[in-house]
């Protein structure tokens, strides 16, 4: 049977309720009660290339945040595809850490199974493979080698994983750990049937004493022990190897349907570390209860969110979006002989007592994740918070893309929204003096700066001129000023809650800067010159340029604080509104000479018939929202159902573009739920439309929200009206308070725009121009 057929279904998916896929009932209604991690597909989006990204993702097989990931390679050493779908051909299991394809790996060594001829090079020991022969679930993953006969598994732990390979009959069995180049050694110890040693290998980012300290426990004696040195020399009979690049190899026969087992564990900060960890995460476990921890830590999680719906697609693409969200920023602190928090630091090289993060771009996870974390993770968050002042404390500078410490990548100051939304949501436990010193460093010191992507390129402009100039070489300019006037705005909400009104005025003041890169003759931003003309000639379809993977058409909305105020700058909400539409009316013409050819995400874009919407990428991502600002929340319930069914799914092709640090998918989970946080550093959600039937968020004060739907369906996308609480709700936008408190969000659907609802403009949401704090002229 291919296809689940259900009639009238209802999902029931609590976290302490487990079960697999029943058959028919007596009425031809099909149940299904199934483990919500079940439901995730860790193979969306990495059907992808350098060419065309749907999510340039890989399957991470890892526990939520966890310190190490484990993955399958398809490519060679070094190559940030690791995994692509339409391979055929495995190299090894990999220990990975990387965020991104274009940012790279770090860290990673992998083990790999052959039998027969002793083959170990990376091109040689490749096998064939076949997705049908492959089982892929965020615990566990499972391939047969064919070209050596063998199963191989693995199931991970925070800092530690559990190997489980199923041999033939042989004479000739080896498992190889190749320790990759930039730096390694192994060393192997026959009497303790143990393998140790270490990976360099980075991409930057890195204090030059950086290693990857690994244990790797066998069950079974080592009759043969082999390592090799640099340019793939064998070495027979040898246990010690070190150089560029190194590994190790052990065999021994095998009976038909033999298992092997590995347990290997890691550290940044010592072997002996490394070597606890493996004790603690796994110990004397044997691999089902090891793999069976990893699944109750994936349930625990997705169960904080309890969907009821009758459409099973969307179920697998809501907990595989969920999933996502829930991997990044990773955890980069390990715990002592005397459980004490402790990190290698990527910023200085000392090992120092508590919490640090890592591997995430803040350009693209303001947006949602870190919203998301603040709504249903504000622990978590109040850690990732202490971890951002151990950073500032230890390179002198917030991070904006770290992997492992800075690296220069992407422009903005987005920190301070970070920040600023989590202080101003209550997580717990963070420095807000010191954090708030190191935003205000950003905003005010040029110097010194680690990288180009850390603090603010063009500060002295900025803060003289009130933005960046085209004609100063300072490449994404007109970008980097609509970023710093929203960053300004964020520190300014920080610092009116911490009683400082004279900064809060001041930083209110400044994140006005973006109407200075308005051109009423356009209605849109433009890049202006350092004498006030405006770049010319000027094309709103040039990518790049004086803008970050995006056009003028893409950024001008990047106005999250005051789109109130961008409306009057365009003439009023009908202009608006038509500046809106045209995005997604026009054909999806662009100028890529700035990049001199077709980068992928303005390929993206062009392929899915959504005009000039650009949805693969970051910066237009909160664009549909916006309708609601300018009383037609209609349209954006139309096109935020259209986006969630077009460009999503549960699929190796189940994303639009890149999904960077689970940025792409937070898009998906909120706007599944009903609401997007468009504005960050603001208490308010934006109403799109609810996709589901119902959804429960189990909070983590104890409190639970409900969002209800009623007569939702494929067509019936359009709000007709709603209730908060047992009472009419008009406005389009929902209050963090009112969520964290408990209660019931229920909408009525139907299948034509109701245009009265929320169209008043008391329902619209904030905008500075409108509140108290709008600045004087």
């Amino acid at each position: 049977m291919t296809k689940l057929v259900f009639k009238k279904v209802y999902l029931l998916l609590l976290v302490f309720v487990c079960g697999a896929i029943d058959g028919y009932a007596q009425n031809n209604t099909y149940i299904a009660s199934k483990d919500l991690v079940d439901f995730v597909n860790p193979l969306m989006g990495t059907d992808s290339s350098f060419d065309l990204s749907n999510g340039n993702t890989y399957p991470a097989i890892a526990t939520p945040w966890g310190m190490n990931f484990w993955t399958p390679m398809t490519s060679k050493m070094g190559d940030g595809w690791t995994y692509k779908y339409r391979e055929n051909k495995i190299r090894g299991i990999k220990q990975t850490h990387q965020p991104s394809p274009w940012v790279n790996d770090y860290a990673a060594f992998s083990f790999m199974a052959v039998t027969g001829e002793l083959k170990f090079e990376e091109d040689e020991r490749e096998s064939w493979f076949s997705h049908k022969a492959e089982t892929v679930t965020p615990y566990h993953y499972s391939v047969y080698l064919a070209d050596y006969d063998v199963v191989a598994e693995v199931t991970p732990t925070e800092r530690a994983a559990h190997f489980k390979f199923t041999f033939p009959e042989s004479d000739s069995s080896y498992i190889i750990l190749d320790a990759f180049n930039k730096g390694s050694m192994v060393k192997i110890i026959p009497e303790e049937r143990k393998i140790i040693g270490y990976a360099r290998n980075n991409s930057g980012g890195v204090p030059e004493n950086f290693h990857n300290y690994f244990v790797a426990e066998f069950d079974k004696d080592f009759e043969v022990n082999h390592t090799w040195k640099d340019g793939w020399q064998l070495v027979e009979n040898t246990t010690d190897s070190e150089g560029d690049h190194v590994g190790a190899i052990i065999g021994f026969k095998t009976q038909k349907g033999e298992v092997v087992h590995v347990k290997v564990a890691s550290s940044f900060i010592s072997p002996e570390q490394a070597q606890l960890n493996l004790s603690r995460e796994i110990g004397s476990d044997p691999f089902e209860t090891t793999k069976q921890k990893a699944k109750d830590a994936w349930e625990t999680e997705l169960g904080r969110i309890q969907i009821e719906d009758d459409n099973i697609d969307n179920l697998r693409t809501f907990y595989s979006s969920l999933y996502r969200v829930l991997l990044f920023p990773r955890k980069f602190y390990e715990f002592d002989a005397d459980h004490k928090v402790m990190h290698y630091s990527p910023y200085n090289g000392q090992v120092l007592p508590g919490y640090m993060f890592t591997d995430n771009g803040f350009w693209d996870t303001f947006r949602a994740v870190f919203p998301f974390f603040n709504m249903m993770y504000p622990e978590l968050n109040g850690k990732i918070m202490q971890g951002l002042a151990k950073t500032y404390k230890e390179s002198g500078w917030l991070p904006e893309w770290a992997s492992p410490g800075h690296r220069d990548v992407m422009i903005g100051s987005n920190s301070a929204p970070i920040i600023a939304d989590a202080y101003l949501k209550g997580a717990p436990g963070m420095d807000a003096k010191v954090l708030f010193e190191a935003v205000l460093k950003n905003a005010t010191v040029a110097d010194g700066r680690p990288v180009n992507s850390v603090g603010r390129a063009g500060l002295t402009y900025y803060n003289t001129l009130g933005y960046v100039p085209y004609d100063v070489d300072i490449n994404e300019n007109a970008a980097r000023t609509l970023e710093y006037a929203y960053a300004d705005f964020t520190i300014a909400q920080m610092a009116e809650k911490m009683d400082n009104t004279k900064l809060a005025k001041k930083y209110f003041k400044q994140s006005m800067n973006y109407k200075n890169l308005f051109d009423p003759s356009t209605n849109w931003m433009r890049g202006k010159n350092k004498d006030g003309s405006f770049q010319s000639p000027f094309n709103p379809l040039k990518w790049g340029d004086a803008f970050t993977e995006g056009n003028s058409l893409h950024y001008t909305w990047s106005v999250f604080h005051d789109i109130q105020g961008l409306i009057d700058l365009m003439g009023g909400k009908e202009q608006f509104v038509g500046k809106l539409d045209e995005v997604f009316d026009m054909p999806p013409k662009f100028d890529a000479s700035y990049y001199g050819f077709t980068i992928h995400e303005i390929r993206e874009m062009q392929i899915v018939n959504m005009g000039n919407y650009a949805h693969g990428n970051q910066p237009i991502q909160h664009m549909i929202y916006l309708y609601n600002y300018a009383n037609q929340p209609y349209k954006a319930q139309e096109k935020v159902r259209d986006v969630m069914a077009k460009l999503y799914a549960a699929t190796p092709d189940g994303y639009c573009g890149d999904e960077d640090n689970g940025q792409t998918s937070a898009w998906y989970v909120f706007s599944a739920l009903g609401f997007y946080p468009v504005t960050p550093g603001v208490d308010e959600y934006v109403i799109g439309g609810p996709l589901f039937k119902k959804a429960t968020l189990h909070l983590e004060n104890g409190n639970t929200f409900e969002i209800k739907s009623n007569n939702n369906s494929e067509s019936n996308v359009y709000i007709q009206n709603a209730e908060l609480n047992g009472k009419t709700y008009n406005n389009t936008y929902l209050k963090f308070d009112a969520l964290q408190n408990g209660g019931v969000l229920e909408f009525n659907m139907g299948n034509t725009p109701n245009k009265s609802w929320g169209a008043a403009n008391e329902s619209v949401p904030y905008s500075l121009s409108t509140s108290k704090n709008k600045p004087k002229k």
